[in-house]
Protein backbone atom coordinates (compact mmCIF):
# COMPACT_ATOMS: atom_id res chain seq x y z
CA UNK A 1 0.00 0.00 0.00
CA UNK A 2 1.39 3.41 -0.97
CA UNK A 3 1.67 6.34 1.48
CA UNK A 4 -1.28 8.13 -0.11
CA UNK A 5 -3.49 5.05 -0.03
CA UNK A 6 -2.45 4.41 3.58
CA UNK A 7 -3.31 8.03 4.53
CA UNK A 8 -6.71 7.62 2.84
CA UNK A 9 -7.40 4.41 4.76
CA UNK A 10 -6.33 6.01 8.04
CA UNK A 11 -8.29 9.25 7.71
CA UNK A 12 -11.48 7.59 6.50
CA UNK A 13 -11.53 4.83 9.10
CA UNK A 14 -10.78 6.73 12.32
CA UNK A 15 -13.53 5.98 14.86
CA UNK A 16 -14.15 9.61 15.84
CA UNK A 17 -13.39 11.29 12.51
CA UNK A 18 -14.10 8.59 9.91
CA UNK A 19 -16.44 8.88 6.92
CA UNK A 20 -17.26 12.38 5.77
CA UNK A 21 -14.92 14.31 8.06
CA UNK A 22 -12.04 11.93 7.35
CA UNK A 23 -12.56 12.43 3.61
CA UNK A 24 -12.47 16.20 4.11
CA UNK A 25 -9.25 15.94 6.14
CA UNK A 26 -7.68 13.80 3.42
CA UNK A 27 -8.90 16.16 0.67
CA UNK A 28 -7.37 19.16 2.43
CA UNK A 29 -4.07 17.36 3.03
CA UNK A 30 -3.86 16.08 -0.56
CA UNK A 31 -4.69 19.57 -1.88
CA UNK A 32 -1.63 20.90 -0.11
CA UNK A 33 0.61 18.58 -2.12
CA UNK A 34 -0.21 20.66 -5.22
CA UNK A 35 -1.72 23.89 -3.82
CA UNK A 36 -3.52 24.81 -7.06
CA UNK A 37 -5.90 21.91 -6.38
CA UNK A 38 -7.24 23.86 -3.38
CA UNK A 39 -8.69 26.52 -5.72
CA UNK A 40 -11.60 24.21 -6.57
CA UNK A 41 -12.28 23.12 -2.95
CA UNK A 42 -12.20 19.45 -3.95
CA UNK A 43 -13.64 16.57 -1.96
CA UNK A 44 -12.03 13.18 -2.51
CA UNK A 45 -14.95 10.77 -2.11
CA UNK A 46 -13.30 7.50 -3.11
CA UNK A 47 -9.75 6.31 -3.53
CA UNK A 48 -8.32 2.90 -4.19
CA UNK A 49 -5.67 1.52 -6.53
CA UNK A 50 -6.74 2.20 -10.14
CA UNK A 51 -9.67 4.44 -9.18
CA UNK A 52 -10.16 7.91 -7.71
CA UNK A 53 -13.20 10.14 -7.39
CA UNK A 54 -13.11 13.87 -6.64
CA UNK A 55 -16.13 16.19 -6.36
CA UNK A 56 -15.88 19.82 -7.44
CA UNK A 57 -18.62 21.79 -5.70
CA UNK A 58 -20.34 24.28 -8.02
CA UNK A 59 -19.75 27.63 -6.40
CA UNK A 60 -19.19 31.13 -7.68
CA UNK A 61 -15.38 30.91 -7.56
CA UNK A 62 -15.27 28.12 -10.16
CA UNK A 63 -17.94 29.48 -12.50
CA UNK A 64 -17.46 31.05 -15.90
CA UNK A 65 -19.37 33.92 -17.48
CA UNK A 66 -22.46 31.75 -18.17
CA UNK A 67 -22.69 30.35 -14.65
CA UNK A 68 -21.39 26.84 -15.31
CA UNK A 69 -18.27 25.23 -13.84
CA UNK A 70 -15.30 26.61 -15.79
CA UNK A 71 -13.44 24.29 -18.16
CA UNK A 72 -10.13 24.81 -16.37
CA UNK A 73 -11.73 24.00 -12.99
CA UNK A 74 -12.97 20.77 -14.58
CA UNK A 75 -9.47 19.96 -15.84
CA UNK A 76 -8.08 20.73 -12.38
CA UNK A 77 -10.53 18.23 -10.85
CA UNK A 78 -9.63 15.59 -13.42
CA UNK A 79 -5.93 16.12 -12.79
CA UNK A 80 -6.42 15.83 -9.03
CA UNK A 81 -8.33 12.56 -9.48
CA UNK A 82 -5.59 11.27 -11.77
CA UNK A 83 -2.87 12.31 -9.31
CA UNK A 84 -4.60 10.61 -6.39
CA UNK A 85 -5.07 7.45 -8.47
CA UNK A 86 -1.42 7.48 -9.57
CA UNK A 87 -0.15 7.98 -6.03
CA UNK A 88 -2.40 5.22 -4.70
CA UNK A 89 -1.48 2.77 -7.45
CA UNK A 90 2.11 3.20 -8.61
CA UNK A 91 4.55 0.44 -7.70
CA UNK A 92 7.28 1.53 -5.25
CA UNK A 93 10.02 1.17 -7.86
CA UNK A 94 8.33 3.53 -10.36
CA UNK A 95 7.69 7.26 -10.65
CA UNK A 96 5.29 9.26 -12.78
CA UNK A 97 4.73 12.71 -14.20
CA UNK A 98 1.82 14.02 -16.30
CA UNK A 99 2.71 14.22 -19.96
CA UNK A 100 -0.45 15.60 -21.53
CA UNK A 101 -4.21 15.84 -21.39
CA UNK A 102 -6.82 15.43 -24.10
CA UNK A 103 -10.40 16.24 -23.15
CA UNK A 104 -13.74 16.89 -24.78
CA UNK A 105 -16.38 19.11 -23.21
CA UNK A 106 -19.63 17.27 -23.87
CA UNK A 107 -22.28 19.19 -21.88
CA UNK A 108 -22.71 22.19 -19.61
CA UNK A 109 -21.39 21.70 -16.08
CA UNK A 110 -24.45 23.03 -14.24
CA UNK A 111 -24.09 21.22 -10.89
CA UNK A 112 -21.40 19.81 -8.64
CA UNK A 113 -19.12 17.68 -10.83
CA UNK A 114 -17.82 14.25 -9.90
CA UNK A 115 -14.43 13.71 -11.54
CA UNK A 116 -13.16 10.16 -11.88
CA UNK A 117 -9.89 8.62 -13.01
CA UNK A 118 -9.46 4.94 -13.88
CA UNK A 119 -6.73 2.57 -14.96
CA UNK A 120 -6.24 -1.19 -15.09
CA UNK A 121 -3.65 -2.87 -12.88
CA UNK A 122 -1.98 -4.46 -15.91
CA UNK A 123 -1.08 -0.97 -17.13
CA UNK A 124 0.94 -0.33 -13.97
CA UNK A 125 2.46 -3.80 -13.82
CA UNK A 126 4.10 -3.30 -17.21
CA UNK A 127 4.43 0.50 -17.16
CA UNK A 128 7.50 2.00 -18.78
CA UNK A 129 6.76 5.13 -20.75
CA UNK A 130 3.24 6.21 -21.69
CA UNK A 131 0.38 5.23 -19.43
CA UNK A 132 -3.09 6.57 -20.37
CA UNK A 133 -5.48 7.35 -17.50
CA UNK A 134 -9.18 7.49 -18.41
CA UNK A 135 -10.89 10.54 -16.89
CA UNK A 136 -14.39 11.98 -16.91
CA UNK A 137 -16.57 14.49 -15.09
CA UNK A 138 -20.26 13.88 -14.44
CA UNK A 139 -23.09 16.17 -13.34
CA UNK A 140 -25.43 15.26 -10.48
CA UNK A 141 -27.99 14.00 -13.04
CA UNK A 142 -25.48 11.53 -14.54
CA UNK A 143 -24.65 13.55 -17.66
CA UNK A 144 -20.98 13.40 -18.69
CA UNK A 145 -19.73 16.98 -19.09
CA UNK A 146 -16.06 16.27 -19.79
CA UNK A 147 -14.13 13.14 -20.72
CA UNK A 148 -10.74 12.22 -22.02
CA UNK A 149 -7.32 10.84 -21.23
CA UNK A 150 -4.43 12.12 -19.17
CA UNK A 151 -1.18 10.55 -20.34
CA UNK A 152 1.47 9.85 -17.74
CA UNK A 153 5.14 9.21 -18.29
CA UNK A 154 6.11 6.32 -16.01
CA UNK A 155 9.73 5.30 -15.47
CA UNK A 156 11.79 3.27 -13.04
CA UNK A 157 13.27 5.18 -10.12
CA UNK A 158 16.99 5.69 -10.35
CA UNK A 159 18.95 4.05 -7.60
Amino acid sequence: MTQVHSLWKTTTSLPVVGGTLGKRVFSFAFSQKAPYFATIHPRVTELRPNYAEVVIPKRRRVQNHIGTVHAIALCNGLEMAMGALAEATIPRDKRWIPKGMEVAYTAKATSDITCTAETDQEQWDTAEGDLPVRVKGVRDDGTVVIEGVINLWVTSKRK
